[in-house]
């Protein structure tokens, strides 16, 4: 077939020296073609090509189900690190979920296949710049057009006809679409037992019918008594779909309790039939979400994905934001950036709504504390008049009890002071002046207003709306305000009578 557009047909590499009697590349003209189509742009099939920390063909790396959504091959760090350690991967297929029981020991496992890669090298380069198919000057454009596709990352490069084609993925050093994103580290140990699943249905189902997902849990469990499923928490996922984090805690019969750990919790519902099971309930993707040991970071940081360059990532690590919590990623192809894209638009109205929740009560808050102001400052009046009384009680008393006395030195001194504090009130340029020169200015500023009285003035419908609060507000506090004053009248009055009684009990006894 000569350059053809569409999905490739199962081709696995296969010698390009098979006779044909057409032509091989259609418009070039030889007599020798292949066994499958010669270019495409679709995803090509599994190329069997090792990953970085395993031989798996479909290889992937992320944190956790809001980095794991894109298809065919993609960049690898190992299937296992991203499912055994509680991470998902950049391809969360079905092929990737059956691998996810690699022991550590595999997973870190430097692959020995030094020679073929660099024969896979040699051959990406002759494919690039001098393909010899055809031994004309049509090797150029040959040549041109599996740079082409390197660059997209996408087909097959024919360069000999004794040698199998290049598959050209994105994983290939010269794709263009590439980038390093970060990504959080969880921070949870597997003592903590969190699982993480994700069911293929919205946040409002899975709330609304929280109570019939941990029974259909607990039934897969195998209804055991002494097992309780928790729900950790509840999360929004692009596409419709929903991160739930579940714990198990066990009950030992003599009364102790202990959380399962997430990788006995995990390695259950990896099982076949339990598998079935949480797929008939939704269930789209399952992992455990636990911390990386040291040695595993430092593996991850010493060893760049494949097909991205090692300067770059060593530039993203030093450009790395927090260390401590983040770590780089490899972001291969348009689907995987629209993938982060998506999720960080989730994560942003997340935000959103929180930040709006807090202003919610943020303004609550400040209306209790207005509330609350103004009941404070109405018991600063209360016992401000509280203590008057109290200080008018105590006068009487006092005249009562210093009746028939002649006025002593102290209290002649206190009636002078009295006077002078009177006097200086009454001072022309003190107190009492100053009130009187205040009136005469507002008088004549009435007068003005009422010679002026003919002009119009116009008000913004807003600013009379918050003038009439005002007087509202003011008119609720001076009816307040009576009704307190009123209230102490009442209590006024029953001082009196309570006092006139004392008198006239006191009178009849000196009598």
């Amino acid at each position: 077939m000569a350059f053809n557009f569409g999905a490739p047909s199962g081709t696995s590499g296969t010698a390009a020296a098979t006779a044909a009697p057409a032509g091989g590349f259609g418009g070039f003209g030889t007599t020798t073609t292949t066994a499958g189509s010669a270019f495409s742009f679709s995803a090509p099939t599994n190329t069997g090509t090792t990953g970085l920390f395993g031989g798996t063909q479909n290889k992937g790396f992320g944190f956790g189900t809001g980095f794991g959504t894109t298809t065919g091959t993609s960049t690898g760090l190992g299937t296992g690190l991203g499912t055994g350690l509680g991470f998902g991967g950049f391809n969360t297929q079905q092929q990737q979920q059956q691998q996810q029981q690699t022991t550590l020991g595999g997973l870190f496992s430097q692959p020995t296949q030094a020679p073929a890669q660099s024969n896979q090298l040699i051959n990406t380069a002759s494919a690039l710049s001098a393909p010899t198919l055809l031994g004309d000057e049509r090797d150029a454009i040959l040549a041109k057009w599996n740079q082409l596709q390197a660059f997209w990352g996408t087909g097959k490069g024919y360069f000999n006809n004794n040698i199998p084609p290049v598959e050209f993925t994105q994983e290939n050093p010269f794709c263009r679409f590439k980038a390093v994103g970060y990504s959080c580290m969880p921070n949870n140990k597997d003592e903590d037992g969190l699982v993480v699943l994700v069911f293929n249905k919205k946040e409002t189902d899975i709330r609304s019918q929280q109570q019939q997902l941990v029974e259909s849990l607990h039934k897969v469990l195998g209804g055991n008594q002494t097992l309780t499923v928790n729900v950790e928490g509840i999360k929004t996922l692009p596409d419709d779909q929903t991160e739930v984090v579940i714990y198990v805690i066990e009950r030992s019969p003599n009364g102790t309790s202990r959380r399962v750990p997430a990788t006995t919790l995990y390695t259950h519902f990896e099982q076949t039939n339990i598998k079935t099971q949480l797929q008939q309930l939704g269930v789209t993707l399952s992992m455990t979400r636990t911390e990386l040991s040291p040695a595993q970071i430092k593996q991850l940081l010493q060893n760049p994905p494949a097909g991205v360059d090692p300067i770059i990532w060593e530039q993203a690590k030093v450009d790395n934001p927090d260390p401590e919590k983040l770590i780089p990623v490899p972001m291969v192809g348009f689907k995987e950036l629209l993938r982060r894209l998506k999720v960080q638009d989730q994560m942003t109205k997340q935000h959103q709504t929180r930040l709006d929740i807090i202003s919610e009560d943020i303004g609550e808050l400040q209306k209790n504390q207005t509330t609350t102001m103004a009941k404070i400052a109405q018991y600063k009046r209360k016992l401000m008049d509280l203590s008057h009384r109290t200080l008018q009680v105590l006068i009487k008393q006092e005249i009562q009890r210093k009746s028939g006395y002649a006025i002593q030195a102290d209290e002649e001194q206190l009636r002078v002071q009295l006077d002078t504090i009177q006097c200086e009130l009454n001072a022309p340029t003190q107190f009492k002046g100053r009130l009187n020169e205040l009136m005469s200015q507002i008088r004549m500023q009435n007068h003005f207003g009422a010679v002026k009285s003919e002009e119009r003035y116009y008000i913004d419908a807003d600013l009379l709306r918050e003038i009439k609060q005002h007087l509202k507000q003011q008119q609720e506090g001076l009816s307040h305000l009576i009704s307190i004053i009123k209230d102490d009248l009442e209590d006024i009055k029953l001082v009196e009578h309570g006092l006139n009684e004392t008198i006239h009990i006191r009178g009849g006894v000196f009598s």
